[in-house]
């Protein structure tokens, strides 16, 4: 019987028909990308193709099949592992890896239960396509006379490489026209280049704003300063310097979304205190209140609200510019006298916290080393939430007053577990343990903040003080959409539902004062700097801060958030789709095109400052450009 005669470059065509088929599957299966049209799906599946054939070609350079084969192996391996870091890192963050995010490595030995909950055996399937043509390297017949490739024949395969290249590009182009201009939209790429062609991309982005600091001068600032200043809200008279000379106190609260707030699950009350400040007689309840952060997380909350500007889109402006100029909050409220601190019982070193707080020019970081942390009043994370607090308290005790605070809460954190003495009521019954656990860690985390507004009481803090506490960013991601569903009971979660989730419950607590109401103004974590600085009657009317303050007559119902969606009074834009905000009806996207430019636009001007370095040529003081800082650039 005669042996099957195989093509010269069998193993080739198995290592890029095994690796594309293996991607498009995943992209079915681990991520979660809205296909609208036949179009969409087309582009889906042949985007992966030209940068397989690009990284597999280049074996036909090599004058042997043993080399040949080794390389095949190693490329296969290379892109599995950049395909199942993706998977692992969407199922935690629903978003795709950026090179920035590979700079936060210091953060992952700290993830430790986060980790184990992502990761299982069945994912050796990822690696599914490097084990076919490994053993179709061991079994396939080889060609007994191996010659060299033909120059033609490289020629003719690279051709049809670029070929696939230009047709993918052009149907993304028809299908989603000035695509690359959406850089912050990583899923929209990967729709549309491929996870492998968006990491190229990715790096060039990164390489090219990393070249804009050295770039940068402080002309860059007049066209920013200028639609900074025509956008500025004018101070509340009424409010401003009401509150004046009291201790601030800021508190993170982790992970906390308002979907729980004066809400039950399953006839249990989830967050029964901060249920009461939403009509107390002292508290303004803000009940149209959105996070804005995009990969930074819980750094990103702490940088927007510290800086009046937005995260980039690309990782953690932590880990990217920590050594950057800025005028943070705490700057500022140190120049007016205050002791300005930041409390959280982590590593120091954890989000590059140790690093970013000096260009913040805060006074004292009190990290891990400030608290008793034992195996006993920990979980998960960390020092447990009502531990925290009650250490805290003993920590303000002996600070020089007024202070401004930053505390950071822990334990309302993904994986979301408690020890079981720390549980006040039973787990939802969804198809997700993701979001039937977190009812459990956010009755706890509301627990532990009415035991710290007894501490504060106990120890002569309260009456003197304004508590800030608000939701650092979403707990449960869109990959629960289906428990969501169930819980919220709806049919589905709609990328409108989905942008209207992003709200987190803002609280504004000042003891003593009546002044309590609701506040249903939208707004988002970019406005609280001025909203804050002004109640203390500190002016922020230099300051290049693209946020406004919630209780002027002239701020603007409009989030913008990082990813390029934005929500208004009247109208919701996700998805790519406008909607009406009231009914959750689509409506013509010339209603949002206004505030679609508008996000771009403000997106762009966060960007550059933050990417070239743009406050070390401004005088927050006077407005102007530092000349002196001019002169030293053109030297340069």
């Amino acid at each position: 019987m005669k042996s099957i005669k195989w093509p010269k470059h069998s193993i080739l065509a198995i290592a890029i028909i095994a690796t594309w088929i293996k991607t498009v599957i995943v992209y079915h299966t681990s991520f979660e990308m809205d296909i609208e049209n036949a179009m969409q799906e087309l582009i889906l599946i042949i985007n992966p193709l030209s940068f397989i054939l690009f990284a597999y070609g280049i074996s036909l350079f090599f004058k042997t099949s043993k080399v040949r084969n080794r390389y095949l192996i190693t490329i296969s391996v290379l892109l599995a592992i950049v395909l199942y870091a993706n998977v692992a890192f969407y199922s935690f963050y629903n978003d795709f890896i950026t090179f920035a995010v590979l700079f936060q490595t210091s953060n992952f030995g700290d993830l430790g239960g986060s980790i184990s909950e992502i990761i299982n055996i069945t994912d050796l399937l990822y690696f599914a396509d490097v084990i076919v043509l490994i053993l179709a390297i061991k079994y396939v017949p080889k060609v007994k006379e191996m010659s060299p490739v033909r120059p033609q024949m490289r020629k003719a395969y690279f051709v049809l490489t670029m070929a696939v290249l230009f047709l993918n590009l052009g149907l993304a182009e028809t299908e989603r026209p000035q695509l690359l201009t959406r850089a912050f939209d990583r899923e929209l790429l990967v729709k549309n280049i491929g996870t492998y062609n968006y990491h190229l991309y990715d790096i060039y982005v990164q390489s090219k704003s990393s070249a804009q600091r050295a770039l940068a001068d402080g002309s860059s600032l007049v066209e920013v300063d200028n639609y900074v200043q025509a956008n500025q809200a004018s101070v509340n008279p009424e409010m401003f310097g009401k509150y004046k000379g009291r201790n601030v106190i800021l508190v993170q609260l982790e992970s906390l979304q308002s979907f729980v707030i004066n809400n039950e699950m399953n006839g249990q009350v989830v967050t029964p205190f901060l249920n009461s400040l939403t009509n107390d007689k002292d508290t303004f309840y803000f009940s149209d209140f959105y996070h804005q952060t995009g990969l930074g997380k819980t750094s990103d909350s702490e940088f927007i609200v510290e800086n009046s500007l937005f995260g980039l889109g690309r990782g953690a402006v932590f880990f990217t510019h920590g050594g950057n100029t800025y005028n943070s909050m705490a700057e500022k409220l140190g120049e007016n006298g205050y002791f300005t601190n930041v409390m959280h019982s982590n590593n120091s070193s954890f989000w590059n916290r140790n690093e970013i707080y000096k260009s913040f020019n805060i006074d004292k970081f009190y990290d891990i080393e400030s608290y008793d942390v034992n195996e006993e009043n920990s979980v998960n994370w960390g020092l447990k939430d009502i531990p925290f607090f009650e250490q805290s308290v003993d920590l303000m005790t002996g600070m020089q007053q007024p202070f401004y605070s930053k505390m950071i809460t822990l334990t309302n954190h993904y994986p979301f577990t408690l020890d079981p003495e720390d549980i006040m009521i039973p787990e939802y019954t969804s198809n997700s343990g993701t979001l039937n656990r977190y009812f459990q860690t956010a009755r706890y985390l509301d627990e532990s903040i009415k035991v710290f507004f007894n501490e504060l009481k106990e120890a002569g803090l309260y009456d003197n003080s304004i508590i800030v506490m608000y939701g650092d960013h979403y707990g449960i991601s869109e990959n629960h959409n289906k428990a969501m569903s169930m819980y919220l009971n709806k049919e589905e979660i709609t990328p409108y539902d989905s942008a209207l989730l992003q709200s987190v419950p803002l609280f504004i607590h000042v003891p003593g004062s009546g002044d309590g109401q609701e506040i249903d103004k939208t707004a988002g974590q970019i406005d609280l700097r001025p909203t804050i600085l002004h109640l203390l009657g500190i002016e922020t009317t230099n300051d290049m801060q693209l946020g406004a303050d919630i209780f002027s007559d002239e701020h603007e119902d409009f989030v913008i958030f990082r990813d390029g969606r934005f929500v208004t009074d009247k109208l919701v834009y996700a998805g790519e789709v406008c909607y009406e905000r009231e009914t959750g009806e689509p409506t013509a996207i010339e209603a949002c095109q206004p505030y679609i430019d508008r996000s771009l636009i403000e997106l762009d001007y966060s960007d550059q400052i933050i990417n070239g370095d743009l406050l070390r040529f401004y005088d927050e003081e006077t407005g102007n450009l530092l000349q002196e800082k001019l002169e030293e650039k053109i030297e340069e």
